[in-house]
């Protein structure tokens, strides 16, 4: 597989983001969803069907410009059909959660990645290299250990707290937001000990110290700052370990 192959799969790749969220207006967005702004008014289908269609036909000539092989006319008709149908889905079944988001997206790159192995029959080069990956057992470990600090990493670490949680203790907090802080900031510190930038730990946690050294000297929040303070260090302890464990495998096993 030649480099210069690659080309063609990141300017379509560009052409996508292009066309989905700097030239789709919002207008188009909500005309999409059967709601007109301006007017604040619901549109008929035929009208959104208008807004489906065109929003497709814009991504088939962003695609088809960008990537430059004049009679290939497969490019954007594919690009405008499934475009059409996956777009079409998401509104009318799932509408703006962010899993339909992300799913959304995943599909269309997913389009953009058939049909680029397709305009170059690189089917079999594909195959061999996904066999070589699956095979591997470096690759298993990352993703074992990425899967592990995520949700049971968060079932231990509320287990380990349970002892100091005190009723309504996180009634301000918003919904699910100290969980999702954990991801990230364990994803992060896994990242960067892969990387060998440990440095960037020590940022890490004195950002997120930073937020709660103000409400030390509140008598009433004294508790709730030190049961932050264990969970933040009892994540970042796990986190670590298992960073150094995996960073020691994969130089033994190299």
């Amino acid at each position: 597989m030649e480099l210069s192959s690659f080309g063609l799969l990141f300017r379509l790749i560009f052409a996508h983001f292009l066309a989905d969220f700097i030239l789709q207006s919002k207008g188009m967005a909500n005309g999409k969803r059967g709601f007109q702004i301006i007017k604040k008014r619901r549109l008929s289908t035929v009208h959104k069907w208008t807004y489906h269609l065109s929003h497709s036909l814009v991504q088939a000539i962003t695609a088809y410009l960008f990537a430059g092989m004049w009679s290939n006319w497969m490019i954007p008709l594919v690009i405008f059909v499934t475009h059409l149908i996956i777009d079409y889905i998401k509104i009318r079944y799932f509408n703006d959660h962010l899993h339909a988001f992300i799913i959304d997206q995943i599909l269309h790159l997913l389009v953009i990645c058939i049909l680029w192995m397709g305009v170059y029959s690189i089917w079999s080069e594909m195959a061999e290299v996904s066999d070589i990956l699956f095979a591997s057992p470096k690759w298993w470990a990352i993703l074992t250990v990425y899967l592990l600090i995520l949700k049971p990493t968060s079932l231990l670490l509320a287990l380990f707290t349970r002892q100091w949680r005190e009723p309504g203790m996180n009634s301000t907090s918003l919904q699910n937001a100290g969980q999702w802080i954990g991801y990230l900031e364990r994803c992060l510190i896994l990242t960067f000990i892969l990387v060998g930038f440990n440095e960037a730990i020590g940022f890490l946690l004195a950002a997120k110290s930073i937020f709660r050294f103000g409400e030390l000297s509140k008598g009433q929040e004294i508790k709730t700052t030190e049961y932050v303070l264990i969970g933040t260090l009892a994540s970042f302890t796990i986190a670590i370990l298992t960073g150094l464990v995996l960073r020691t495998f994969l130089s033994a096993y190299t």
